[in-house]
């Protein structure tokens, strides 16, 4: 902290008052404003030597915060501020990452210290026992096993199969605990289905990344004699490629045919590839964020009654084994997914969908 950071704190004509050991026993205007002004000054300092990537978590999980309020004024039809951060929405908050999101615990811990360290940051009091409560409530999720496996290992690759269940599954919908509604279902808007459905396959056939699939614009996306061309944008320092997306046999699963569904049925010519729609079927403008995509993803895999979770890199890790599995040279795949040679994480994938072509077992009984 530096002492220019002082020069600018207005000084009033008053005595610092100080009695004994040289502590300072009363507080005159001066010496208020020089204190009001070091609290200041510390709260930048702190915010300058943040580390980047926790800027950009606690950006995420403020974004993430501002959702779940979205989530809460649709549900009880009175939508709050996201300042209103309380032991009740902070609880809330807790119960919904948990139950909508199906977030990890250590996840769900760090977003309590994300939103409350933003939150404070936009100059809104956080009542301690709001974050207690949230933590206590969190606390009593840990003794949940099946909670306490969230998050760990890799996500399940989503298969041809999971793709034509996804496709096929009924639009019925039921609304969350808690929900005001009358009816305990609701039916998908018919612009969403289509929605979802260009995106997951859109992802499985660019072999991308959740947070890829939210930031394609439609100028990304070209329609070709053999399918799709498609820029896939760079993110999180990663570099940008350029794919094709072939047309499929099976035209339930064909992206490209997909993608030309949503787009006609949207109406959209440019801008951004993957948008909002509300439950009523009205498009939104507003780009969907890379957690919008990965839920999009779990939830229609839910609904569809897949056996296994499937997550915002299902569909990555999916089109790396199914294009290894018919026997396509690692090169092409490796243009596909963006892993550069000699990946240690593509290797990886690799050797894991290989480990029963030749085991040390195999046929000797």
């Amino acid at each position: 902290m530096s002492g220019t950071e002082l020069e600018h704190v207005d000084i009033v004509d008053a005595e610092i008052v100080v009695e004994g050991g040289g502590e300072l026993d009363r507080y005159d205007p001066a010496a208020v404003a020089v204190l009001a002004a070091m609290e200041r000054a510390a709260e930048d300092h702190l915010k300058d030597i943040r580390p980047k990537k926790t800027k950009q978590g606690y950006a995420r999980d403020w974004a993430l915060w501002t959702e779940f309020h979205a989530w809460l004024g649709q549900n009880t039809g009175t939508p709050l501020p996201a300042t209103a951060v309380t032991k009740g929405t902070m609880v809330g908050f807790v119960v919904w990452l948990d139950d909508v999101q199906e977030a990890a615990l250590s996840t769900i811990d760090r977003r309590i210290t994300g939103v409350t360290v933003e939150a404070r940051g936009r100059g809104v009091q956080v009542p301690k026992e709001a974050t207690e409560a949230a933590r206590k409530v969190l606390k009593a999720l840990g003794t949940d096993r099946e909670k306490q496996a969230r998050g760990r290992g890799q996500a399940a690759p989503a298969t041809p199969g999971h793709l034509q269940q996804i496709v096929a599954a009924d639009r019925l919908v039921p609304r969350p605990a808690g929900s005001r509604r009358r009816r305990a279902v609701y039916e998908l808007p018919e612009l969403a289905v289509l929605r979802d459905r260009a995106m997951s396959l859109m992802e499985f056939g660019i072999a991308g990344r959740a947070a890829e699939v939210a930031a394609l614009d439609v100028a990304d996306i070209k329609l070709a004699e053999g399918g799709l061309e498609v820029h896939v944008p760079g993110v999180k320092g990663r570099p940008d490629r350029d794919v094709e997306v072939d047309y499929a046999e099976n035209p339930d699963l064909c992206a490209v045919r997909a993608w030309q569904a949503w787009k006609e049925a949207a109406g959209i010519e440019q801008g951004p590839a993957f948008r909002s729609v509300d439950q009523w079927g009205h498009l939104g403008t507003a780009r969907l964020s890379a957690n919008a995509v990965r839920l999009a993803v779990t939830r229609s895999a839910a609904r569809a009654g897949v056996e296994v979770k499937l997550t915002g890199h299902s569909m990555r890790s999916g089109f790396i084994t199914a294009s290894t599995k018919a026997g396509k040279r690692a090169d092409l795949t490796r243009k596909q997914s963006g892993h550069a040679e000699g990946s240690p994480v593509f290797e990886k994938y690799i050797r894991k969908i290989q480990r029963w072509e030749e085991t040390a077992g195999k046929g000797i009984l």
